[in-house]
């Protein structure tokens, strides 16, 4: 099983949009295998978004991913990685297809509501970067008990 970290970033916390994020995740089967709300720290903000240091978006990403509450979560399936990015959405919402999140709810580029890991390496790193070990719960859906 693929895993893939999920942050609702803060916009979406404050536009009340937790819930219909998460439906529409678990609506698709998808299981849920960590979450939590947190404040996300500059450290801990500054090392996920690493690779955009040298860019001129870096101190505005900063400044919009610690401004308020984000929910973090864990998600799980086969292929989830590209399942979750394609019902994410492009990153620029003016490209982003409606019924994808971003196409439905989010504004700009900058304030994107939402980040999923893009390849099973990203994800490794940042799920062990958000989570430990002993957060992350192992069950079965009783809807598709083969998971």
């Amino acid at each position: 099983m693929e895993q893939s970290l999920i942050i609702i970033k803060p916009n979406a916390v404050q536009r009340e949009l937790v819930g219909e994020l998460i439906a529409r995740f678990e609506r698709r089967g998808i299981k849920i295998t960590a979450m939590k709300m947190i404040i996300i720290p500059e450290e801990l903000a500054r090392f996920h978004y690493s690779e955009h240091k040298d860019k001129d978006f870096f101190q505005g990403l900063l400044n919009f991913i610690t401004s308020g509450p984000s929910v973090i979560m864990v998600l799980e399936a086969d292929h989830v990685i590209e399942m979750v990015r394609t019902m994410v959405g492009n990153t620029n919402p003016t490209f982003a297809d409606p019924g994808t999140i971003r196409g439905d709810f989010a504004t700009s580029v900058e304030n994107n509501m939402i980040h999923a890991s893009d390849s099973i390496e990203a994800a490794e790193k940042e799920v062990h970067l958000f989570f430990d070990e002993s957060e992350l719960l192992e069950y079965t859906l009783s809807v598709r008990p083969w998971l």
